[in-house]
C-alpha cells in the first residue's frame, strides 16, 4: 500500500453538515389554496422535480389532464439534483413552499426512510401496498420505512451502456459497429486504451469522454457495496471497489482523455450539439437528456453499446408526497398513475427512462431508437438490468458521491494533484457525515 493511499484512508471522519440555501425561486407548491386552485371544483397538482423525469417530454401530463378534467398539473424542475435537494431539505425544515409530489434520487431514499419518515405521507393509507407487486423487489424496499410505512413510488432504474458518436469514431478511425465496440472495450482497461487511441487521432478538439465526474459514477454503479457495507458501516475509503473507480478516473483526467466538463454545467450541456467528447457513460435516463441537448441534428450520429466491465446501475427515482403537500389525495392518484406499468412503458419507449416495473420491463424488450441507430435500446438496457447487482443504499450517498467527483474535477482541470484532491474529499465527506 503506498504511503498516499494510507494516509487518505486514514482522515478522520468529523464535522457537521451545513445545510444552506436560499429557497429557489422557481419551488413547486403553495399554501395559499386560492393562489393554486380555481373554483368549480377544479384543483392544481403541483410536481417539482430534477433533472429529467419525461413527464411532461412524453405527454403523459396531457394524457392524465384529459382523463382527469378537473386537475391541472404544474411542474417546476431543478436541473443539478445537489441544487434541488439542498432547497428540498430547506423547505422540509420550514414546512412550507413545499409541491404536492416532490421527487427523491434513489441515493437519497435512505435519508427519507431513516431521518424524514415524518416528513412525507405513508401512502399505504391511499391503498399504496395493494402496488407492491408491481414493482421490482429491491425498487419497493428501499422506499419502505422502518415501522413499514411506504414513503414513495418508484420511477426508473438506472441500467447503465456506453453512448458514443459513430461521425467522431469513424473520422478517428475507429470502430463504430457496436458489437465490435463492445468486444474492444469489454473491460475498462481496454476503454482507456481505445481512447488514448482516439486522442492520437480525435478530430478537431473533441475529447475521448465528457468528464472523469461521469465515468466515476458509472464504474462504482456496477458495485453492490459502494459507500456503505451490507451491514451499514460506512466502508467508502477502503472499499477496494471505489478505489478502483477512482484510480480509473484519475488516470484518465492524467492521460487527457476528458473534455473537463463539469455535468450538469452549461458548458456540458452544449458540449452535446458542438461534439466535444466521443462517448458519455449513460444510464438508460440519459437518453432523452442527449436527445435534447443534441437537438435534430444528432439524430442518427448517436449510437450505443454494452458498457466496459459488466453490467451496473446510475441512478433512479422515487415519486413522494409530503406531508405539508395542499393536494394529498390527487397527488397519490398522479403518481401512482404515472408509475403504473402502462405509463412506465411509454415513458422508456418515448424518452428513455428504464421501468422499475416488473410489468413494463418485458414489454419493451424489442424497442430500438431511430435516434441512437436504431440500437436495440430494450434488449441492452434489459440485459443490463437484469444483470446489475441489487446496491446497498446508505444513508449519505448521494452527498459522499458528490464530494468525490467534486475533487475529481480538481483532478481533471489540473488544479489539485490526486492525492491532495482525495484529501480534499475526505474533508468534505467527514463535514457531510457530521
Amino acid at each position: 500500500m503506498s504511503t498516499a493511499r494510507a494516509a487518505r484512508r486514514a482522515v478522520a471522519r468529523l464535522g457537521a453538515v451545513v445545510l444552506t440555501g436560499a429557497l429557489l425561486a422557481a419551488c413547486g407548491g403553495s399554501s395559499d389554496a386560492d393562489s393554486a386552485d380555481g373554483g368549480n371544483g377544479k384543483i392544481t397538482v403541483t410536481v417539482d422535480l430534477f433533472g429529467s423525469f419525461g413527464y411532461k417530454e412524453a405527454g403523459l401530463y396531457a394524457e392524465y389532464e384529459k382523463l382527469h378534467p378537473n386537475v391541472t398539473i404544474k411542474q417546476t424542475d431543478t436541473e443539478d439534483e445537489a441544487d434541488y435537494w439542498k432547497s428540498l431539505q430547506t423547505r422540509l425544515a420550514g414546512g412550507g413552499g413545499l409541491a404536492d409530489v416532490q421527487g427523491i434520487e434513489v441515493g437519497r431514499i435512505a435519508t427519507v426512510t431513516q431521518q424524514q419518515s415524518d416528513k412525507f405521507e405513508d401512502l399505504k393509507k391511499y391503498g399504496a401496498e395493494s402496488l407492491k407487486g408491481q414493482f421490482a423487489e429491491a425498487k419497493w424496499a428501499a422506499a419502505t420505512g422502518r415501522s413499514g410505512e411506504v414513503l414513495g413510488l418508484g420511477t426508473d432504474v438506472g441500467p447503465e451502456a456506453m453512448c458514443y458518436r459513430t461521425d467522431l469514431l469513424k473520422k478517428a478511425g475507429l470502430p463504430t459497429d457496436r458489437e465490435e465496440l463492445a468486444q474492444r472495450w469489454s473491460s475498462w482497461d481496454g476503454y482507456l486504451e481505445l481512447g488514448k487511441k482516439y486522442k492520437a487521432k480525435a478530430p478537431g478538439k473533441s475529447a475521448w469522454l465528457d468528464s472523469v465526474g461521469s465515468l466515476y459514477s458509472i464504474m462504482i454503479g456496477q458495485q453492490k457495496e459502494r459507500y456503505y457495507s451490507a451491514s451499514g458501516e460506512l466502508i467508502w475509503d477502503e472499499n477496494p471497489a471505489l478505489l478502483e473507480a477512482w484510480d480509473r478516473s484519475v488516470e484518465a483526467a492524467e492521460s487527457g482523455l476528458s473534455a473537463e466538463l463539469d455535468q450538469w454545467s452549461p458548458q456540458w450541456n452544449q458540449a452535446f450539439a458542438a461534439g466535444s467528447f466521443a462517448t458519455i457513460p449513460c444510464p438508460a435516463w440519459m437518453l432523452g437528456y442527449i436527445k435534447g441537448q443534441a437537438g435534430d441534428a444528432g439524430q442518427g450520429k448517436w449510437d450505443i453499446a454494452k458498457l466496459p466491465g459488466g453490467a451496473g446501475n446510475w441512478g433512479g427515482s422515487y415519486l413522494a408526497v409530503p406531508r405539508a403537500a395542499e393536494h394529498k389525495k390527487e397527488a397519490y392518484e398522479l403518481i401512482k398513475w404515472l408509475t403504473a406499468p402502462e405509463q412506465q412503458e411509454k415513458l422508456f419507449r418515448k424518452v428513455g427512462n428504464f421501468p422499475s416495473s416488473t410489468g413494463a420491463i418485458d414489454k419493451v424488450a424489442d424497442t430500438t431508437d431511430p435516434y441512437f441507430s436504431n440500437a436495440p435500446i430494450g434488449r441492452i438496457f434489459g440485459d443490463a438490468a437484469k444483470a446489475a447487482p441489487v446496491q446497498v443504499l446508505g444513508l449519505h450517498d448521494q452527498s459522499i458521491a458528490q464530494q468525490i467527483t467534486n475533487a475529481l474535477s480538481e483532478v481533471e482541470r489540473k488544479d489539485t494533484d490526486p492525492d491532495k484532491a482525495w484529501e480534499n474529499a475526505s474533508k468534505g465527506v467527514a463535514n457531510t457525515l457530521g
